[in-house]
């Protein structure tokens, strides 16, 4: 089911599972993001709608409607 842009997630799990499902978690974003890791901390780039850390393996995600804005990132913990 897609909820369009009106979706709301309560964990970065759900985020994940939504991008994966739409096919979108591999595609490049339309302008990457500088976001900080939910776990670690550590800066990094993201540059598809699903990116781990590279620090510490945490993975996460942002729909293509909220891919705008890093505070719409959620993670959805390491190895997910």
């Amino acid at each position: 089911m897609h909820d369009g842009c009106s979706g709301s997630f309560t964990d970065g799990k759900q985020v994940v599972d939504k991008v994966r499902m739409m096919g979108f978690a591999g595609q490049p974003m339309p302008v990457p993001l500088q976001v900080s890791c939910a776990l670690c901390d550590k800066p990094f780039e993201m540059t598809r709608f699903e990116t781990s850390c590279p620090e510490c393996g945490a993975v996460h995600a942002v729909t293509p409607c909220h891919a705008f804005d890093p505070a719409n990132v959620m993670s959805a913990g390491k190895g997910y």
